[in-house]
């Protein structure tokens, strides 16, 4: 009984005695040049969380209160502008040429750079689509740094979703007979080739999916010019082909709609993927962006399922005379 209530006090920090909050931004030096970074908790010695954006380019900073407001009182939440996104690229443009390997190697610089500042052995790590991605990388490579991962609408085997998507607009346009639909899909390759092969995909995939919002192709192709060549590299990744296994803890977030990140596909590698502990949870009502559509379950969900499951008290065994979880 001491143990669980000594354990609720540390995780929540709402009766502590002594808090002091945190609530700052800063620019640091990542990878060899600045980068952008805020951090927010009510009290600093709280779990810090590091959330990796989508995209990539996506910044989130102007919305992120939004799916994070929360967390905010269980976890130091750390948000990142990633290079060539938002106050980052504001700050310097990337000097060298962009590649997966080089925005994997900024994540673990950061990562070091977080448990260094807070004195931490570990943190929970987050990402949201491009994100997860990133999260994978280091859950595969680096799962020392992790309490566990968190990966919402995950990019599994991207190349895949694409091709299933694909398939599936063009049987609506032939089913509908939309000509336009039909002869715009007609012209998109997998991986894709350019902008405009991207635009019509996400084009039709937004009509799909039953959404009223509109895209903008020069905005697609001037976001190719950047990224396109990296998020191709990161969609040939078949994480059930190249890692089955994982040291660290895994939870899945999933839209049950989500057909950008196939659902299935996620479903699929869940059932595979070997790990500490894991676990897969439906958002019914989300199709690929589960932070905006459904932002208070997927915070009560890791609040109330991951860190109790995950979060390991150093020194329990001292205080009240038990031993910790191995």
């Amino acid at each position: 009984m001491r143990f669980t209530l000594l354990f609720a006090v540390l995780l929540t920090g709402t009766t502590c005695l002594s808090q002091t909050p945190i609530n700052t931004e800063e620019v640091i030096s990542i990878g060899g040049i600045r980068q952008y970074i805020t951090i927010s908790g009510t009290d600093h010695s709280l779990p810090i969380l590091l959330y990796l954006h989508g995209g990539p380019g996506g910044s989130v900073m102007h919305y992120a209160e939004k799916f994070t407001d929360e967390l905010q009182k269980h976890f130091v939440v750390i948000h990142w502008d990633q290079r060539e996104t938002g106050r980052t690229l504001q700050l310097n443009p990337s000097p060298i040429a962009l590649s997966l390997s080089l925005i994997q190697s900024d994540t673990r610089e950061l990562i070091e750079f977080l448990l260094k500042r807070f004195d931490r052995p570990k943190l929970y790590l987050a990402g949201h689509s491009w994100g997860t991605s990133l999260a994978f990388h280091i859950a595969e490579n680096y799962p020392s740094f992790l309490y566990a991962c968190v990966v919402i609408g995950p990019m599994i085997n991207q190349l895949e979703s694409e091709r299933v998507a694909l398939s599936l607009m063009k049987e609506k346009a032939s089913r509908t007979g939309n000509r336009k639909e039909a002869h715009e899909l007609a012209l998109v390759h997998i991986p894709f080739e350019d902008g405009a092969h991207l635009y019509y995909h996400r084009k039709w995939l937004l009509d799909f999916s039953g959404s009223r919002k509109t895209l903008s192709k020069s905005y697609v192709e001037n976001w190719s010019a950047t990224w396109l060549k990296v998020f191709n590299e990161a969609s040939t990744i078949n994480l059930m082909e190249t890692a089955p296994n994982l040291k660290c803890p895994v939870y899945f977030f999933a839209g049950r709609k989500d057909i950008q990140t196939n659902s299935a596909i996620t479903e699929q590698y869940y059932n595979l993927l070997v790990a500490p502990k894991k676990a897969l949870f439906w958002f019914e009502n989300s199709a690929h962006g589960v932070p905006t559509t459904e932002p208070r379950r997927l915070q009560t969900l890791i609040i109330e399922k991951v860190l109790p499951e995950t979060f390991v008290l150093q020194t329990p065994a001292a205080v009240i005379g038990q031993s910790p979880e191995p």
